[in-house]
């Protein structure tokens, strides 16, 4: 009798121990279906685990680097834009200094010069204190303030910091997000002393004010066009920065395509296999539950009727 019981149990407990691991088995499948990723814990693949954790940890610091990538764009983008209207200033007070540089101009002509000029520089001064994406002063450095202020003599000068700085792009790459303002408006005069084209452009107007102004006319339109070449060149650079931008951009995108390949494929769920799978366990699981409920109804009793 006590054999008899002790076979028994051991049928029930195996039963039960094969239709849970089914059940189990079932569960795991339908889990994988409905989430996508066929590991539901590190112990199932430790090590494909761990890459999967390199992996997100890769794509956290992508995420940051975009985020750096895009600031960078809008604040050379509009550095960019600000220094083209600034270009379109000077070039105005050139055929301005080019009037003004006639012996044959009466005083109010001179006058309307100097007023326009005077406006101009209003218009420059505005350009120079022109905000970044964050609202702080787009050519003045890490200064959150203005640029320029001007002087008791009603000067422009910087009141920013000397250097602008960088955001990460990634894989050790940086960009600079814009220019200090010298950087592209200072220059070397005609008389061999540095000055800016707010200067140059409000000397002028001073001096058609005061007089003729010819002379001064003359030397302004040298010193603006070395203005403008100065600024002309940091456009280039500004231009070259977006680029440069633009090419991390595209290796990181890249790069995460690559990323979201090996991920897909080292913890990514197959959903033709794994419904294959799922059906073949939940057959099996039928059957075994079936063949369960007709062998523990079976008695002893009943073969020796």
């Amino acid at each position: 009798m006590s054999s008899i019981t002790t076979s028994t149990g051991a049928f029930f407990e195996r039963s039960r121990s094969d239709i849970k691991g089914l059940r189990a088995q079932a569960e795991s499948l339908q889990s994988q279906l409905s989430s996508g990723n066929k590991l539901d814990r590190s112990s199932d693949n430790p090590v494909a685990a761990s890459r999967l954790r390199a992996l997100a940890r890769m794509d956290s610091l992508a995420q940051i680097d975009t985020a750096n990538s895009e600031r960078a764009n809008a604040d050379l983008t509009l550095a960019s834009g600000t220094m083209s209207d600034m270009a379109d200033a000077v070039i105005r007070a050139k055929e301005l200094a080019t009037q003004a540089a006639s012996s044959t101009l009466t005083g109010d002509q001179r006058s309307a010069i100097a007023a326009e000029l005077d406006q101009l520089h209003n218009t420059m001064l505005a350009l120079s204190n022109a905000r970044d994406s964050n609202g702080h002063a787009l050519f003045g450095g890490e200064a959150s303030g203005d640029a320029y202020q001007l002087d008791a003599a009603g000067k422009a000068q910087y009141v920013g910091t000397a250097q602008v700085d960088e955001l990460p792009l990634g894989e050790g790459q940086h960009v600079t997000r814009s220019m200090t303002g010298p950087q592209f408006l200072t220059f070397t005069g005609k008389d061999g002393t540095a000055t800016d084209v707010m200067a140059t452009v409000q000397a002028l107007s001073d001096a058609l004010k005061a007089g003729p102004g010819t002379t001064a006319a003359t030397d302004a339109l040298t010193d603006l066009q070395t203005g403008l070449d100065t600024l002309t060149t940091a456009q280039t650079v500004v231009g070259s920065r977006l680029n440069w931008i633009e090419l991390t951009t595209d290796r990181r995108t890249d790069l995460s395509e690559l990323r979201s390949t090996e991920e897909a494929g080292i913890g990514g769920a197959d959903l033709a296999t794994t419904m294959t799978r799922l059906q073949e366990t939940l057959t099996v699981l039928e059957a075994s539950q079936a063949s369960f409920t007709r062998l523990s109804s079976l008695s002893l009793f009943d073969q020796l009727r």
